[in-house]
């Protein structure tokens, strides 16, 4: 998933907070800055992280930012983005692709899990005319779109296991064959992989092929969640904030100590995305001029009297946080699946094979 830029004209420094006792006299300092930790010697403003569209101030987006840089050097390094659903994965790997030498070729995505195995592979590697059924004439695949590019392959932990072994053979001898073809395809592309999934324990399991994880394992780069992002949530809400004010031509001019205070106690399960929809349904509702922390509407499941009782929190895992978030939502939704898939910021096909992996069904 891709997260917007920056206000136009807007320039969000990147820098680290500094954490004082959080007594009600220095709660504000959560949100007060001390010192830059971003190298000043950046080529041009257009490789500045805010540019990016990595808004924030902590010093773990700094080291994301910094990964990135360093990787895209590496033109043909594969890379692989770890990190929960909504984190920003998709984010980095665009500044992993602005910020390499690859920059003016195609940057293609495709969603493994939103296609069908039988259609994913000619997705990804075309096929030649009369291949199968239905094929009238040559049609070129996501690999060769992206040449001399570079292509991200998103939940590729939803990939069955017949393709990933054709994916393998792809990375390694750097070409491919279109379903229903015999002349190899030379490729000059590199390939970054996203996942929520922990591969490592899927490959013990024995649904993702170890090989493949080395192959794609060359540089990960993990990207925490926001709640552990300190100082990126008031930056983040800010931009949102004034991008949709543009947007629906309101006049929103920031938010009251108090509405960013409640922002800040939130532990924001679904990430940046959950923050970027919050932003977008009080840009929609509120008058303005100024967001009150009585404008700021959370998830239906999370809210932050339940989840700042640390017990509380304690005494579930991720899963059963996450079954009880998509519980919720379906029910809010009353079984619509295609509208909870979208509150929920996933696609329907996800939200699918949730619903059967915790037997929501």
């Amino acid at each position: 998933m891709c997260f917007p830029f920056p206000v136009q004209g807007e320039s969000t420094p990147l820098t680290e907070c500094k954490v004082r006792p959080s007594d009600q006299s220095h709660r504000m300092s959560r949100i007060e800055t001390t010192r830059q930790v971003m190298a000043p010697e950046l080529r041009d403003r257009s490789q500045e992280p805010a540019a990016l569209g990595m808004i924030g101030e902590s010093a773990a987006l700094a080291s994301v930012y910094e990964r990135a840089r360093l990787v895209a050097q590496a033109p043909n390094t594969t890379v692989l983005i770890v990190g929960e659903s909504g984190v920003g994965k998709e984010l980095a790997a665009r500044a992993v692709h602005a910020l390499s030498a690859r920059r003016d070729a195609p940057f293609v995505a495709v969603n493994c899990a939103a296609i069908n195995e039988s259609l994913l592979e000619s997705e990804l590697f075309g096929y030649e005319r009369g291949a199968f059924t239905g094929a009238s004439q040559r049609k070129i695949g996501i690999f060769e779109a992206a040449q001399h590019g570079t292509i991200l392959l998103d939940e590729v932990g939803e990939m069955g296991p017949g393709l990933q072994a054709k994916l393998l053979r792809v990375l390694q001898e750097r070409r491919l064959y279109r379903v229903g073809g015999v002349r190899p395809v030379e490729l000059d592309v590199r390939v970054i992989a996203c996942t929520n999934r922990d591969l490592r324990l899927s490959v013990q399991e024995g649904s993702f092929r170890q090989d493949l994880f080395y192959r794609l394992n060359v540089v990960q780069i993990e990207i925490p969640p926001l709640r552990e992002r300190e100082g990126d949530v008031v930056p983040l809400a800010k931009a949102f904030l004034g991008q949709f004010a543009e947007e629906m031509r309101k006049d929103l001019r920031g938010f009251s100590r108090a509405a960013l205070e409640r922002l800040i106690d939130y532990p924001w399960p679904g990430n940046v995305r959950e923050l970027r929809n919050t932003i977008e349904r009080v840009a929609v509702l509120t008058p303005g001029p100024v967001v009150g922390p009585e404008d700021l509407q959370f998830s239906p499941v999370f809210g932050p009297q339940q989840d700042l009782d640390p017990s509380a929190s304690d005494e579930q895992t991720l899963a059963e946080v996450e079954r009880a978030h998509i519980t919720r939502t379906l029910s809010d939704c009353h079984g619509n699946k295609s509208r909870a898939a979208r509150l929920l910021g996933i696609h329907r096909t996800t939200l699918a094979k949730k619903i059967e992996e915790y037997g929501l069904g």
